[in-house]
């Protein structure tokens, strides 16, 4: 199997899923007694967090990118960004490395395209709801995607940053997804793409009015497939 490096740390429950999923898949890809070979940086999430609050997104490019490097280095094969918001600064990593960088945005919009899904909303944070570096890559796919409603993305935010980050999950963030997830459908939503592992936490991808897309859980099936050097069926 190629050797994945992962950037992590932001949070560690979105690194725990990506560890996890990644793992679940190459087993049942590959032998079931397998693990996929990883290198892990672990990176401490509050400097991060306090430049992403003061949009300082060039100190957060710089600490990314340093943390690439020493992963190519120390032999991972390819890199994998374990956060959707932080694919922000994907441009910077790549252009510093030699090593595939794993774009999630381009593993989810696969997947939307072979499912043949035209129109879906977007729920992550601020920045993945709103800006265009992750928008543009999904609609490159064929995707028309809602624009999104300043009180829905201000909701959901605060719901990943302020609860679901610092491992607070409530009944009270589960129903107002859920009633975020309605609205979409009454929009005209055919989909929902869960652009951040922190939501899965509170968000039945089996139980919504609209299909589900976890953007982590498909973008861990496609590392799998990268390191196993399958291609997506």
């Amino acid at each position: 199997m190629r050797k994945i490096g992962l950037i992590g740390g932001m949070s560690w429950i979105a690194t725990r899923a990506y560890y996890e999923r990644i793992n679940r898949r190459v087993q049942q890809l590959g032998q079931a007694t397998a693990s996929a070979p990883m290198l892990i940086e672990s990176l401490d999430n509050a400097p991060i967090s306090l430049a992403r609050q003061n949009d300082d997104w060039e100190t957060i490019a710089a600490v990314l990118t340093e943390s690439a490097t020493r992963l190519e280095k120390a032999g991972a094969e390819g890199l994998v960004i374990a956060s959707n918001a932080m694919h922000r600064a994907y441009d910077d990593i790549a252009a510093a490395v030699t090593i595939p960088v794993l774009h999630v945005a381009d593993a989810v919009g696969e997947r939307l395209q072979n499912a043949r899904v035209t129109s879906a909303a977007l729920l992550g944070t601020r920045a993945v709801m709103t800006e265009s570096f992750y928008r543009q890559r999904l609609v490159s796919y064929g995707v028309n995607l809602l624009p999104p409603e300043m009180n829905d993305v201000e909701l959901v935010d605060g719901i990943i940053y302020k609860e679901l980050m610092l491992g607070r999950v409530t009944r009270a963030a589960e129903r107002a997804l859920k009633t975020v997830i309605t609205t979409r459908e009454k929009r005209g939503a055919r989909a929902i793409v869960l652009a951040s592992s922190e939501l899965g936490l509170v968000v039945d991808t089996r139980a919504n009015v609209l299909p589900v897309f976890d953007a982590t859980e498909i973008h861990c099936d496609a590392i799998a497939n990268w390191s196993l050097e399958r291609t997506e069926p």
